[in-house]
């Protein structure tokens, strides 16, 4: 009996194997020939440049760029401001596909100015950069981390916090305020899906051509939805009470992680000047999630400690994503984390609305009501209003 099984198992992956034979062969044998080779030989290589990441001090400007196009590429020139200057590459040397290189640029760049880079290759091709603001990049200072981390916590975990507080009012309310919070949870979870995939969007454009960036976003949203709704689907009936938050919570946090790459890449450009008055967007903007993470426990008595546990999940990634979006930020990076972000919400938006309907069919009453339909219009209607307040 095992031995033929054995033998079940060797027949199939002799048949699995011999197919990726045949095609490393075929790929081998056009390689060898490059039939292709008599169109591409009188023609220039295309090339593409992307910059990923532009870091102004006492010293000039630095810009890491990262190679794409068919063949590989040299810089020869650099125009800083319609002049050129001289410039160091680290590495040096041609650039092959996806290769990333340093060049520092002794410009004495002036604070709160525009400056229009230019990149010359050795074929004659333009590439061009714009920095809107100059503003001296940040050290990674012990205080500045502090800094950094204190304004992911106002615009991370207290509004998440402040919204909880939210939570014995939904309690006292019955079910018509029950039904309300989860219908506003949908609401907001629904702007949130959108307003992430916006961004993971306009991330992907700003990465180089061959991460393909609107592909990553679809493709890590639909595995993490996937992933997800697995996990979820594995208790009998669906999430509900302590565990729909949690679910809630994390997707806000993923939503958070994103947004936070956002800001932090915003500080070393001199784009985001985040005064009290953008903070305070952040946390009226972020109050209404914490009302959505609490309001599947209206029914239940959870100890303090799991309002604890559920306020750090969804709000300590902001922090996080501060940290690497000021020092390490690259957008395709990015636009994996709203992709995944967004994945994480539309699993929980499902989670709610199934939570919705059991609740409202344990009352005898249909789920799509008046009370529901306000709630998820208003849910939608305050995050947007306070989206105004939050444009970096």
């Amino acid at each position: 009996m095992i031995r033929a099984q054995i033998n079940a198992v060797a027949v199939t992956l002799g048949w699995a194997i011999l197919p990726l034979v045949l095609i490393v062969a075929v790929a081998a044998a056009f390689l060898a020939m490059d039939p292709l080779q008599a169109f591409t030989s009188s023609t220039p290589p295309v090339e593409e440049l992307t910059v990923e990441r532009v870091v102004l001090d006492e010293d000039g400007i630095g810009v890491r760029i990262r190679a794409g196009g068919s063949e590989a590429m040299r810089i020869v020139q650099v125009q800083v401001d319609g002049a050129y200057w001289n410039f160091n590459q680290d590495p040096g040397g041609a650039l092959a596909r996806t290769d990333t290189a340093w060049l520092r640029i002794p410009y004495p760049w002036v604070v709160g100015e525009a400056h229009h880079l230019t990149f010359v290759t050795e074929t004659g091709a333009l590439f061009e950069h714009e920095i809107e603001v100059a503003m001296a990049t940040p050290d990674a200072s012990g205080g500045r981390l502090r800094f950094y981390a204190l304004i992911g916590l106002f615009v991370g975990v207290v509004p998440i916090v402040l919204g909880m507080l939210f939570y014995p009012a939904l309690k006292a309310g019955g079910p018509p305020a029950f039904e309300f919070a989860l219908a506003l949870t949908i609401g907001l979870l629904g702007f949130l899906l959108i307003d992430t995939l916006a961004e993971g969007f306009e991330f992907a454009g700003e990465s180089a051509a061959q991460f393909q960036g609107p592909a990553l976003v679809w493709l890590s949203a639909a595995l993490t939805f996937a992933a997800l709704m697995v996990i979820g689907r594995r208790k009998a009936g669906g999430l509900g009470g302590p565990a729909l938050a949690a679910s809630i919570a994390l997707g806000i946090g993923l939503h958070n992680l994103g947004e936070g790459l956002a800001i932090g890449a915003a500080f070393t450009t001199g784009a985001a000047a985040l005064g009290s008055f953008l903070v305070i967007g952040f946390t009226l903007h972020n109050i209404t999630e914490g009302i959505g993470i609490a309001s599947p426990m209206a029914n239940e008595r959870p100890r303090l400690w799991v309002f604890a546990g559920l306020a750090a999940l969804a709000g300590l990634p902001a922090v996080l994503g501060i940290w690497l979006g000021s020092y390490a930020f690259s957008a395709h990076w990015a636009a994996l984390a709203m992709g995944v972000g967004a994945g994480a919400i539309l699993q929980v938006i499902i989670e709610v609305g199934a939570y919705l309907a059991r609740e409202a069919g344990k009352q005898g009453r249909r789920w799509l009501s008046p009370i529901t339909l306000a709630g998820v219009g208003l849910g939608v209607a305050v995050m947007y209003g306070t989206a105004f307040l939050i444009e970096v």
